[in-house]
């Protein structure tokens, strides 16, 4: 299922396992359309690296991120790393690979 279009509009839904990860041809067009700097990981998962001025913004983002990722009931692995540095991590668990979930919540947290 490969649906193209404004992700900071939709809505992350809980997803229990039960479907299939989304193919890379399903997911590049995302990748190509919707996100910037975000990088494919092993078909399983999507990356991007944020650097800041400094320790506080970098600690302020990971605040925001994590008040994103709450409200949408879906959450990236997050490594603050160095005193500037944010690497975020999306992959849907329960189906061991990405699905629409990550590509909204990629969407939102770049917004």
């Amino acid at each position: 299922m490969q649906v193209v279009g404004d992700l900071k509009q939709k809505k992350c839904v809980p997803c229990e396992g039960g479907v299939k990860p989304l193919t890379p041809d399903e997911y590049g067009a995302f990748l190509r359309t919707e996100l910037t700097g975000w990088q494919d990981v092993d078909a399983k998962m999507i990356e991007k690296e944020y650097k800041f001025k400094d320790f506080k913004e970098a600690l302020d983002f990971v605040n925001k991120v994590g008040l994103l990722a709450e409200s949408e009931g879906h959450h990236p692995d997050i490594n603050l790393h160095g005193w500037n540095n944010v690497t975020l991590t999306l992959s849907t668990h329960a189906i061991g690979g990405l699905s629409e979930n990550d590509f909204i919540l990629a969407s939102k947290i770049d917004q």
